[in-house]
């Protein structure tokens, strides 16, 4: 709204014309979701503490049992920081920005349900019920996306002239990466500060990665496809400050967590942001933390099933650190330095063709 409002009084004002630069605004976006959330951060805080207590999840180190009766789904006001701002400073005649909104929403209100139940019978939604429901939400992104005209291309990192046309397979293509990108992320969020920080890197990252790939000269020189991507820079910046500033107060020891309805929705919009600037396959790379957190867990069911014993001593990987001795706070440095050092790796790909 306050990008509509500078453009129609630039010719008065000609000062407000600094808002038709991307950088600008990403980074007062970035600045003004901060704010907002250190103004109403505390007082969402107390508001939760009567409506969204929840004891600690069942398959946790002992420790975790002290986390009993903090209150949850601080994802609501992440989603509300986001959304907010995205209508304040994107261009909102831009379809990517409300596929984004979309996006968020959704599968927000998916997390949002299953947070409840919890709160209200100890009991999530059944696991076939949540992943029915995202396969559906997936599907709608998907089938928005081809209406707004995204190219069904896949680009090969490294390769910079490697462009297949996966046609229909587009489809199941982005809906395997919404649905992946979001569990993947969910089964990160286990300690203070974990998911969230590592988010920060990585939402920094497809920020940086969209700006490049919306900037014709920037990506022809790279060898990038050039995506028209500019507003997915704004939200990302959002992103990021949303994600700083929930991080204030979910840093250890924690004052209250995301909750699924947190995780699944920047989970997913994280995979719309590498799927709309055709950098997908950069994604396993730059969450590296979050593949390695979800392929945990598998492989400590398939350790289970098949041979009768876990590999790990607790599922995700991170509570397997937690029980060799590692504190809480050290495993999420450590673990947020590790991603930091992904992204990194990732941007240095985009030459790297």
């Amino acid at each position: 709204m306050l990008y509509h409002f500078f453009l129609y009084f630039k010719k008065i004002i000609p000062l407000f014309n600094v808002v038709h630069y991307i950088s600008f605004r990403a980074l007062v976006s970035l600045l003004t979701s901060l704010l907002f959330s250190f103004v109403f951060g505390n007082r969402f805080i107390e508001e939760s503490k009567k409506f969204f207590c929840v004891k600690s999840r069942e398959w946790t180190p002992k420790q975790h049992r002290l986390k009993d009766n903090m209150p949850t789904m601080g994802g609501i006001f992440i989603l509300l920081t986001v959304i907010i701002n995205c209508l304040l400073w994107c261009n909102l005649t831009k379809g990517g920005v409300w596929i984004f909104i979309t996006c968020i929403t959704f599968f927000g209100l998916i997390g949002f349900w299953d947070d409840w139940k919890k709160i209200k019978s100890g009991r999530g939604m059944s696991g076939k019920n949540k992943f029915l429901l995202q396969i559906a939400i997936a599907f709608i992104i998907m089938c928005l996306l081809w209406i707004y005209g995204l190219s069904t291309h896949i680009t090969f990192p490294f390769f910079k002239n490697i462009h297949p046309d996966i046609g229909w397979l587009f489809f199941p293509w982005g809906m395997f990466i919404l649905i992946g990108t979001s569990n993947a992320v969910n089964l990160t969020d286990g300690l203070d500060g974990l998911a969230i920080g590592s988010l920060i890197w990585n939402f920094g990252t497809f920020s940086i990665i969209a700006y490049v790939a919306g900037h014709y000269a920037l990506a022809k020189y790279l060898h990038i496809p050039f995506a028209a991507s500019s507003e997915i820079t704004v939200i990302g910046s959002i992103l990021v400050g949303a994600s700083i500033g929930f991080l204030w107060y979910n840093a250890y020891p924690a004052q209250i967590f995301m909750g699924d309805v947190g995780s699944l929705a920047l989970g997913s919009v994280l995979a719309l942001m590498a799927i709309m600037t055709k950098q997908e396959l950069l994604l396993p790379l730059a969450g590296g933390l979050f593949v390695i957190e979800a392929f945990s867990v598998i492989v400590q069911v398939l350790s289970y099933r098949l041979l009768g014993k876990r590999f790990f001593r607790m599922a995700p990987i991170h509570h397997h650190f937690e029980l060799l001795g590692w504190q809480e706070a050290k495993i999420t440095v450590r673990f947020g330095i590790i991603s930091f050092i992904l992204c990194l790796l990732t941007l240095m790909t985009l030459k790297l063709r």
